[in-house]
């Protein structure tokens, strides 16, 4: 199968040719014929599956198609990411289309943490297609820079997270912006139950489901091992694994910013060049720490799960759980930061006593197979998990939680709101 045969215009076709994409990628074979017909989608992949380019093509095809209608720098493609990283992501793919066509669309990006005054200035002349976070978004269109009555298909690139409690009421209020004609594209590695059911609501009733993950997509070659240590050890021993396995390079997931600067401290101080990031920090400061990682100045980047969602960086061979993460699907996301794009990876956890019941559920709801626990020798731990904890001693109940009602009510609510609107 090649690009051709999906229906993209032969100038797209060079364009990812020139990005090194040889053939679609399973989500991409599926995900783009669908949004060329004007499809909702709702698509769930593996991270590192190309997710970016099944929907950046469609636009961008899409666009160049209307170019005959009037006002074209009028925006009418909107892509709602949770981070800045993201957003930057996002726009250096669809900015590296851009040079293969003719008149090309323009793209502009908007999120927080910087000065608005550029990106106020930036969206004169408009742009056709917007790459925002919703904070940053409604800032701008409070400025009266941008509008959102042209829109024609939204894109909720992370979407679980964009449907969750944290983002949820500043959604809805972009979606009381959009037209109530529009196309819907929603795609992240995970869909809780509970948010999936968000997403009906907005969906059409014709969307195409697309979940990868359910069918024989190869899986990552990632390698993931579980090492038992008591807590206070944990940074000894991550410097003892980077230096006695000669890691080149890790991604190290922490639970607190106040975490990510101790440790990143901690490992600067025997010699390690390790470097924070978390949401605190300035923009520069984040866009210094990622620029760095990725060029390989920096060995250890110790991050919240900020850098846990769609951020790409090429031969990252290894990942450390340092603090589990809150939720499975974290789990998942952080963890596809490696094996990436047909590289091989490594994924370590490090377990103690204290949280061995949150790993075994972890294993369970990410379908794992038990992890042997691993003992490294000088780091054996001396706590022993109880009873309660080696079996996982975690409730499970099938009600709604108050966090799921609340996302309903909210998700009703917005889609309410924009049944409500005139249909054009």
């Amino acid at each position: 199968m090649s690009f051709a045969s999906l229906g993209l215009m032969p100038a797209l076709v060079r364009a990812v040719a020139e990005q090194g994409y040889a053939q679609p990628s399973p989500i991409q074979a599926q995900a783009i014929p669908a949004a060329l017909r004007g499809q909702d989608i709702l698509a769930t992949a593996q991270t590192g599956s190309g997710k970016t380019a099944a929907y950046a093509l469609p636009l961008m095809q899409a666009l160049l198609s209307r170019r005959a209608e009037p006002h074209p720098r009028k925006t009418q493609a909107l892509v709602l990411v949770p981070t800045r990283e993201l957003a930057v992501q996002v726009g250096e793919l669809l900015r590296a289309l851009v040079p293969a066509v003719a008149l090309p669309p323009r793209v502009a990006l908007l999120f927080g943490g910087v000065s608005i005054n550029p990106q106020l200035m930036g969206l004169r002349g408009g742009a056709e297609i917007v790459v925002a976070t919703p904070g940053r978004l409604l800032d701008v269109i409070e400025h009266n820079a941008l509008s959102l009555g042209q829109v024609q298909t939204l894109v909720l690139d992370e979407a679980d997270r964009l449907l969750d409690l944290g983002f949820a009421e500043e959604l809805a209020r972009v979606l009381a912006l959009l037209p109530a004609q529009r196309q819907l594209l929603l795609f992240s590695a995970t869909f809780a139950p509970a948010v999936q059911e968000l997403a009906q609501r907005l969906l059409k009733p014709d969307a195409l489901r697309i979940a990868l993950d359910e069918q024989t997509e190869a899986a990552p070659d990632i390698v993931q091992r579980a090492i038992a240590v008591d807590a206070p050890q944990r940074t000894q021993l991550l410097r003892h694994l980077i230096v006695s396995e000669a890691w080149p390079q890790v991604l190290v997931f922490v639970a607190t910013q106040y975490a990510t600067e101790l440790v990143a401290h901690k490992l600067a101080r025997v010699g390690l060049r390790a470097a924070p990031l978390h949401g605190e920090l300035s923009q520069g400061a984040r866009s210094e720490a990622l620029a760095a990682f990725k060029a390989g100045e920096l060995q250890v980047l110790v991050a919240t799960d900020l850098a846990a969602r769609g951020l790409h960086i090429a031969r990252l061979p290894v990942v450390v759980n340092y603090d589990l993460p809150r939720a499975a699907a974290d789990h998942t996301h952080r963890i596809g930061r490696t094996g990436r794009a047909g590289e091989s990876g490594l994924a370590v956890s490090f377990v103690s006593a204290a949280t061995e019941a949150h790993w075994r559920l972890i294993e369970k709801r990410c379908g794992l197979p038990r992890t042997p626990r691993e003992q490294i020798a000088g780091f054996e731990p001396t706590e022993v998990a109880t009873p309660e904890q080696a079996v996982g001693g975690v409730k499970s109940s099938t009600r709604k939680s108050k966090k799921d009602k609340l996302r309903e009510a909210q998700a009703a609510e917005a889609a309410a709101a924009a049944d409500t609107k005139p249909k054009r």
